[in-house]
């Protein structure tokens, strides 16, 4: 494979990518315009022609890996191939050309929009209402956390001054990582219960951690073990009956849609991944969507300004929200996203969402169901959209440990699975096929997971130093966290 060198590298003397006419601005003009301690005669820049330069960073796009390109069975993300026609759709001009500056009557269309995407999430969810102000899951946690924080507030306010002050957040050991991290921010102390012996909550713990001070619950529904919780009834009456709330991070909902709504699951707020869910491109830090739903006893903090509807029009709110805890998004969201996703839903209908899930379910039982004999499964029942296999047997016979597989996946042309996480797996693959991918698609997969099982035990090192094939050999991730140097120099 190519060795691409920089654009330095490349670099000779005299050369350029660009024909400009001689300045013709007196110098004196010049120096009134830019100051003089920002004019520069030399410049250390690389010196190309312009189709070196455009070979160059094409050579560098065909070598990124995307869902485009191949499978991404990046576990917890949802990482879905992604319709073309929903980008078609949302570069639209009657979309692109707009400003969240302009009167409400010259935008009908995008608040007509919002408006049935809202009634649409309520039917498909469970929920009353719905903002699309967050613009990724995290910040939907943060948002759904800052609601249940002025329901307690107020509830404090029409109590008696000896009412308790609720505080904290329960959290099961499964968790995503931003749940605690939300949790802080708001103010809240987390307190983390283990899970049992099935991936369930322990219900024993539960109950002990539940009390007076319990603010409410966050779960993802299934889990990040990829499983259903099987108690999810009687752990939505022990926190209700405790006083709290509870929150579903729908991070997971890909498994979901149109089998059980989780406002009817007894979860009084939620927020829901669109750029996961509803088949939006992410990654690379965005963009994306987290919109929150809530029940009735919330509605009232939703964030502002809500898009209401009047006759047969439609204008943006503000009054009448006193108890709203004010906007969290300038504007209204991430529109681009928002539009694909309600592309997206109206294109494949109720039936075409539960196919969805259905098909997601069915290809990660089967993925899960192949690689079994080959990898420990911690957790050995029925999984929904995503499961949780471990490097644990080949770590103890061969010390091959789950990154040095996910390196060695890269040979084989795949994108590894999330490794590492939950916390609660030793050396845990977490793999999420999809509904997108075909039975060939997954079958090449197992086939490259299951080479890979018997590498470890028959040449271990090779694994161990993975991966070959790649333009940059293994890199040493905690030291490029650390020591981030993005600047080149001559000589280093």
């Amino acid at each position: 494979m190519r060795n691409e060198e920089l654009l330095f590298e490349k670099s000779s003397a005299g050369r350029k990518a660009y024909s400009l006419p001689d300045l013709d601005v007196p110098a004196e003009k010049i120096e009134k315009l830019i100051p003089k301690e920002l004019l520069r005669e030399n410049l250390d820049l690389p010196e190309l022609s312009e189709v070196d330069v455009i070979r160059h960073f094409t050579r560098l796009s065909q070598k990124n890996f995307g869902v485009d390109t191949g499978f991404y069975p990046l576990g917890s993300c949802t990482m879905k191939y992604n319709p073309k026609v929903n980008e078609e759709v949302a570069k639209l001009e009657g979309f692109t050309d707009i400003h969240p500056y302009q009167p409400a009557e010259e935008v009908q269309g995008i608040l007509e929009l919002l408006y049935n995407f809202e009634q649409y999430l309520c039917a498909v969810l469970g929920y009353d209402a719905f903002t699309f102000q967050p613009a990724a899951g995290a910040h939907g946690e943060l948002t759904a956390l800052l609601m249940i924080k002025a329901y307690h507030d107020d509830n404090l306010k029409l109590k008696s001054q000896n009412s308790k002050v609720r505080n904290k957040i329960i959290i099961p050991d499964s968790a995503h990582g931003t749940n605690p991290a939300s949790v802080t921010m708001v103010g809240y102390e987390a307190v983390v219960v283990k899970s049992n012996g099935r991936g369930n909550i322990d219900i024993d713990a539960l109950r002990k951690a539940a009390g007076e001070d319990t603010a409410g619950l966050m779960l993802t529904n299934p889990n990040t073990l990829g499983l259903f919780d099987e108690h999810i009834v009687e752990i939505a009456e022990i926190i209700h009956k405790a006083g709290g709330l509870l929150y579903y991070d729908g991070a997971n909902a890909n498994a979901i849609l149109g089998y059980c709504r989780p406002a009817d699951l007894g979860f009084d707020v939620a927020h829901f991944n669109l750029h996961k869910t509803f088949a939006t491109p992410h990654g690379g830090g965005g963009p994306g969507s987290g919109p929150v739903g809530v029940n009735k006893k919330l509605e009232p903090f939703l964030p502002i300004p809500r898009v209401v509807k009047q006759g047969a029009n439609f204008k943006l709110q503000t009054k009448n929200f006193k108890k709203s805890i004010g906007r969290v998004h300038s504007f209204h969201g991430n529109i681009n996203v928002i539009v694909k996703a309600y592309a997206y839903l109206r294109s494949l209908g109720a039936k075409g969402l539960k196919e969805v899930s259905e098909n997601a379910v069915l290809n990660a039982n089967y993925v899960m169901n192949r690689l079994k004999e080959y990898y420990y499964l911690p957790y050995d029942r029925i999984c929904q959209h995503e499961f949780v296999i471990s490097a644990k047997w080949q770590k103890e016979k061969y010390g091959v440990k789950a990154l040095d597989i996910a390196k060695r996946l890269l040979d084989y042309g795949f994108h590894p699975p999330t490794i590492y996480f939950p916390l609660i797996v030793e050396e845990a693959m977490m793999i999420e096929p999809t509904e997108t991918e075909s039975k060939e698609t997954l079958d090449e997969f197992c086939d490259a997971m299951i080479k890979i099982a018997k590498e470890c035990e028959t040449d271990p090192e090779k694994v161990k130093n993975a991966p070959h094939t790649t333009p940059v050999r293994r890199l040493d991730e905690t030291k490029a966290a650390r020591e981030l140097n993005l600047r080149w120099q001559p000589g280093a």
